[in-house]
Protein backbone atom coordinates (compact mmCIF):
# COMPACT_ATOMS: atom_id res chain seq x y z
CA UNK A 1 0.00 0.00 0.00
CA UNK A 2 2.85 2.40 0.80
CA UNK A 3 4.35 1.79 -2.64
CA UNK A 4 1.04 2.64 -4.35
CA UNK A 5 0.68 5.91 -2.41
CA UNK A 6 4.30 6.87 -2.98
CA UNK A 7 4.12 6.14 -6.71
CA UNK A 8 0.65 7.63 -7.25
CA UNK A 9 2.07 11.06 -8.04
CA UNK A 10 3.58 9.58 -11.20
CA UNK A 11 0.09 8.69 -12.43
CA UNK A 12 -1.41 12.11 -11.67
CA UNK A 13 -0.72 13.61 -15.14
CA UNK A 14 -2.44 10.63 -16.76
CA UNK A 15 -5.51 10.90 -14.51
CA UNK A 16 -6.19 14.56 -15.36
CA UNK A 17 -9.01 15.24 -17.82
CA UNK A 18 -7.89 16.19 -21.31
CA UNK A 19 -8.58 19.85 -22.03
CA UNK A 20 -7.95 21.69 -25.24
CA UNK A 21 -6.89 25.31 -25.18
CA UNK A 22 -8.42 26.18 -28.52
CA UNK A 23 -11.91 26.88 -29.76
CA UNK A 24 -13.75 24.27 -31.83
CA UNK A 25 -13.47 26.53 -34.87
CA UNK A 26 -9.68 26.73 -34.42
CA UNK A 27 -9.51 22.96 -34.15
CA UNK A 28 -11.50 22.56 -37.35
CA UNK A 29 -9.33 25.09 -39.19
CA UNK A 30 -6.18 23.28 -38.13
CA UNK A 31 -7.63 20.14 -39.70
CA UNK A 32 -8.73 22.12 -42.79
CA UNK A 33 -12.32 20.98 -42.42
CA UNK A 34 -14.11 24.27 -41.86
CA UNK A 35 -14.63 26.95 -44.48
CA UNK A 36 -15.03 30.68 -43.84
CA UNK A 37 -16.99 33.16 -45.95
CA UNK A 38 -16.76 36.95 -45.99
CA UNK A 39 -20.00 38.93 -45.71
CA UNK A 40 -19.86 42.61 -46.67
CA UNK A 41 -22.44 45.38 -46.78
CA UNK A 42 -24.00 44.48 -43.44
CA UNK A 43 -26.39 46.84 -41.72
CA UNK A 44 -24.97 48.42 -38.55
CA UNK A 45 -27.94 46.85 -36.75
CA UNK A 46 -27.19 43.26 -37.79
CA UNK A 47 -26.18 41.12 -34.79
CA UNK A 48 -24.00 38.02 -34.78
CA UNK A 49 -27.05 35.96 -33.82
CA UNK A 50 -29.04 37.34 -36.77
CA UNK A 51 -26.11 36.70 -39.11
CA UNK A 52 -25.80 33.12 -37.86
CA UNK A 53 -29.52 32.53 -38.22
CA UNK A 54 -29.66 33.90 -41.77
CA UNK A 55 -26.75 31.72 -42.91
CA UNK A 56 -27.69 28.57 -40.98
CA UNK A 57 -30.19 27.55 -43.67
CA UNK A 58 -27.23 26.50 -45.84
CA UNK A 59 -25.42 24.32 -43.31
CA UNK A 60 -23.87 24.06 -39.86
CA UNK A 61 -22.63 27.50 -38.80
CA UNK A 62 -19.71 27.10 -36.42
CA UNK A 63 -19.18 30.82 -35.87
CA UNK A 64 -20.65 34.11 -37.06
CA UNK A 65 -18.44 37.12 -36.32
CA UNK A 66 -19.14 40.78 -37.04
CA UNK A 67 -16.06 43.00 -37.06
CA UNK A 68 -16.40 45.95 -34.70
CA UNK A 69 -14.64 49.32 -34.69
CA UNK A 70 -12.56 49.60 -31.51
CA UNK A 71 -13.11 53.32 -31.06
CA UNK A 72 -16.84 53.67 -31.73
CA UNK A 73 -17.76 50.08 -30.76
CA UNK A 74 -19.98 49.93 -33.87
CA UNK A 75 -20.04 47.39 -36.64
CA UNK A 76 -17.66 48.04 -39.51
CA UNK A 77 -20.31 46.64 -41.86
CA UNK A 78 -18.69 43.29 -42.56
CA UNK A 79 -18.15 39.95 -40.92
CA UNK A 80 -17.37 36.28 -41.37
CA UNK A 81 -19.38 33.07 -41.19
CA UNK A 82 -17.60 29.78 -40.60
CA UNK A 83 -19.19 26.58 -41.89
CA UNK A 84 -18.38 22.98 -41.05
CA UNK A 85 -17.71 22.12 -44.70
CA UNK A 86 -16.65 23.68 -47.99
CA UNK A 87 -19.87 22.56 -49.71
CA UNK A 88 -22.01 24.44 -47.20
CA UNK A 89 -19.90 27.57 -47.60
CA UNK A 90 -20.14 27.44 -51.41
CA UNK A 91 -23.92 27.01 -51.22
CA UNK A 92 -24.17 30.07 -48.93
CA UNK A 93 -22.02 32.14 -51.29
CA UNK A 94 -24.19 31.19 -54.27
CA UNK A 95 -27.51 31.74 -52.49
CA UNK A 96 -26.78 34.80 -50.32
CA UNK A 97 -24.58 36.98 -52.54
CA UNK A 98 -26.63 40.00 -53.62
CA UNK A 99 -29.55 39.23 -51.28
CA UNK A 100 -31.08 41.69 -48.81
CA UNK A 101 -30.36 41.22 -45.09
CA UNK A 102 -31.78 43.74 -42.60
CA UNK A 103 -32.55 46.20 -45.39
CA UNK A 104 -29.08 46.11 -47.03
CA UNK A 105 -27.77 44.23 -50.04
CA UNK A 106 -24.96 41.97 -48.84
CA UNK A 107 -21.96 40.63 -50.70
CA UNK A 108 -20.73 37.14 -49.90
CA UNK A 109 -17.45 35.59 -51.04
CA UNK A 110 -14.79 33.16 -49.89
CA UNK A 111 -12.76 34.67 -47.06
CA UNK A 112 -9.16 35.46 -47.92
CA UNK A 113 -6.29 34.57 -45.60
CA UNK A 114 -5.37 37.28 -43.10
CA UNK A 115 -1.64 37.49 -43.80
CA UNK A 116 0.59 36.41 -46.65
CA UNK A 117 3.97 34.87 -45.91
CA UNK A 118 6.95 34.03 -48.07
CA UNK A 119 8.60 30.59 -47.96
CA UNK A 120 10.74 31.60 -44.98
CA UNK A 121 7.72 32.29 -42.76
CA UNK A 122 8.12 36.09 -42.89
CA UNK A 123 5.34 38.45 -43.97
CA UNK A 124 5.52 39.66 -47.55
CA UNK A 125 6.68 43.29 -47.64
CA UNK A 126 4.29 45.86 -49.02
CA UNK A 127 5.22 49.04 -50.77
CA UNK A 128 5.48 50.68 -54.16
CA UNK A 129 6.75 48.58 -57.04
CA UNK A 130 10.42 48.80 -57.79
CA UNK A 131 11.33 51.42 -60.39
CA UNK A 132 14.47 49.52 -61.38
CA UNK A 133 14.28 47.54 -64.58
CA UNK A 134 15.97 44.14 -64.24
CA UNK A 135 16.41 43.61 -68.01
Amino acid sequence: MAILRGGAHFLRPFLQPVTHHCLPSQLLFSRKIASKVFVGGLSFYTTENALSEAFSQFGQVIEAKIIMDRVSDRSKGFGFVTYASEDEAQRAITEMNGKVLNGRIIFVDTAKSKARFDDGGRPVARGPPSLLNDD
